[in-house]
């Protein structure tokens, strides 16, 4: 879907992930040290504001014009400061290093795509940082709940970990998560998490 898609089904449902964050997220980011934060395919924000609510200065960066609007409007109601940026997530480059959270959360793209955003978000990430790469896993479709159905566009952690070259990867597992709309069943996701390699400064 481009991003005129994307506006239109933003319009049609403002908080169309939910508000809060993801779960994998909170767990992967909670009780980190705040630092500078990027959220790449933010979508409405429900994860850039929760790092802003914990101390992150976080920058968001989507290329739907209605979902900015939708987390700038949540983030002005909460007094959270968060700099939301109109573009691409493909072709995004956010400055090397930068950032001490890096999030990636269902960007679901063709490999081509989604691997030309994940080296860019492996590359934000600064010494001691960290990556959070998640996404519906290609086994979801057979043994999972909800998500895309497409197979080119769902994750599996060894395709994630083959673009981070440059990070220390931590774990790659896949991860169930239960669908509260599907009668408790389970979706099943990938979760990648690396580290910047060096010593924060």
């Amino acid at each position: 879907m481009d991003s005129a898609g994307w506006d239109e089904a933003y319009r049609q449902a403002p908080k169309l992930w939910g508000a809060a964050a993801n779960r994998f997220v909170e767990e992967e980011l909670g009780g980190r040290q705040p630092g500078r934060a990027l959220d790449l395919g933010s979508g409405n924000g429900r994860n850039a504001l929760w790092l802003a609510r914990n101390g992150w200065q976080v920058t968001a960066v989507d290329f739907s014009a209605v979902a900015l609007a939708a987390g700038a409007e949540q983030a002005d109601a909460e007094g959270l400061a968060v700099e939301w940026v109109r573009a691409d997530a493909t072709e995004y480059e956010p400055k090397p290093g930068k950032y001490e959270a890096v999030v990636v959360a269902y960007l679901q793209l063709p490999a081509e795509q989604l691997n030309k955003a994940l080296r860019s978000a492996a590359s934000a990430v600064a010494p001691g940082g960290r990556l959070v790469v998640v996404g519906h896993d290609v086994t979801n479709i057979a043994d999972g709940v909800g998500g895309p159905q497409d197979p080119q566009v769902l994750y599996t952690p060894e395709a994630v970990v083959a673009q981070l070259e440059q990070l220390r990867v931590l774990r790659a597992e896949r991860r169930t998560r239960t669908v509260e709309s599907a009668d408790g069943r389970c979706a099943i996701d990938t979760l990648v998490v690396a580290e910047g390699r060096g010593v924060a400064d």
